[in-house]
């Protein structure tokens, strides 16, 4: 049962959130006065309640979804907001719905050309995934020890990789150098403490123990560990070859979850901290110069219209910079893997198709 005191916040969140009309998240759009008033007083195992699901939004008027899970339980526990704003997010995705079997593309890359041979438009391309460690929670509910844990299982993997493709350095942030952390942040490896979203939502907390980056020796193959989620697995590199940075990112994949198991939910995929994240987790990307097309009034429902997400490239919350864009896929959920980097795939080479007619 929930304390009185979080009750109070809960409810006080609540109307913070009705009394803002500069607020337009999700979160306002499904938490309504009968999901307060059945849900306040809800409790996982682990002890998290909903001010920890919604205190992110509440802090930060400004986001667009709003709310993340404090552990597995909690998308169970808390459905009544967390199903309609799934569906919402992830185009329809309803409670009956699940998540297909994993189809991580293997045997299939090949069918994804490069999209830019020539290199006119597209800087880069980045195909990223979220896994969580079966058996630990979310990062409000996970203490120093359980940091330190994951850190030491996932290290000692890096250690043993065999694929000299992958072999690279581990970087803990704990007691990192200045040398290491200017290297890292001349890369655009280094994530750092602050992310204000997450700083609501309480997931700093005992930073920056057990945090840390690995790559290898290529710099195209990257996992984050215990930033957001308790590790983001990224395949990278220059120019719009999409089968080869799938082919790596399955084969990074596929190395790491041999030794260490993942957490899978039947209905929702694979978990993460967030909700846009569920699913196939995956996020595949480009950073796109498209002058004459992103100067049209309808670049935005262009974009929508084929599944593809725009934004800054210095990630979430940014802005353009030199006219140049990170496109990615919007959905994760109800589609496999695979199916989702298609999206990608497809989605911008109409978009090139469109700035060379222009």
């Amino acid at each position: 049962m929930t304390d009185a005191t979080t009750i109070q916040k809960i409810e006080k969140g609540f109307a913070k959130l009705q009394a803002s009309p500069e607020c337009h998240s999700l979160l306002k759009k499904y938490l309504t006065k009968e999901v307060v008033e059945e849900l306040k007083t809800k409790k996982t195992a682990l002890g998290a309640t909903l001010l920890d699901v919604i205190q992110s939004g509440v802090e930060n008027l400004d986001s667009g979804v709003g709310v993340y899970a404090p552990d597995a339980e909690a998308y169970t526990l808390f459905k009544r907001l967390f199903d309609p704003l799934i569906e919402d997010y992830h185009n329809g995705f309803d409670a009956e719905q699940k998540q297909p079997a994993t189809d991580l593309g293997e045997g299939k890359t090949a069918e994804l050309e490069d999209l830019d041979p020539e290199g006119k438009y597209i800087n880069s391309t980045r195909i990223r995934c979220g896994r969580s460690l079966e058996g630990y929670p979310f990062n409000p509910c996970l203490s120093e020890e359980n940091y330190l844990e994951m850190e030491a299982k996932v290290q000692k993997v890096f250690n043993e990789i065999e694929d000299a493709e992958l072999q690279g350095t581990y970087y803990p942030l704990d007691g990192m150098t200045k040398e290491v952390q200017s290297q890292l942040i001349e890369d655009h490896f280094l994530f750092k403490e602050g992310d204000r979203f997450l700083q609501a939502a309480n997931a700093c907390r005992f930073w920056p123990k057990g945090r840390g980056i690995f790559h290898n020796k290529d710099k195209t193959f990257l996992v984050w560990v215990n930033e957001e989620d308790h590790l983001r697995i990224i395949s990278m590199q220059k120019g719009g070859n999409v089968g080869a940075v799938l082919e790596r990112l399955i084969k990074g994949v596929k190395n790491i979850e041999a030794q260490v198991p993942f957490s899978r939910h039947e209905r929702l995929g694979w978990l993460t901290f967030c909700p846009t994240n569920l699913g196939t987790t995956v996020r595949a990307s480009v950073h796109i110069r498209l002058p004459k097309v992103s100067a049209r009034p309808d670049f935005k429902k262009i974009c929508d219209e084929l599944g593809l997400q725009i934004r800054g490239i210095h990630g979430e919350h940014s802005e353009s910079a030199g006219g140049v864009y990170d496109i990615s896929n919007k959905a994760r959920l109800g589609l496999t893997e695979f199916e989702a980097v298609k999206q990608l795939h497809s989605g911008v080479k109409k978009l090139i198709e469109l700035e060379e007619s222009a």
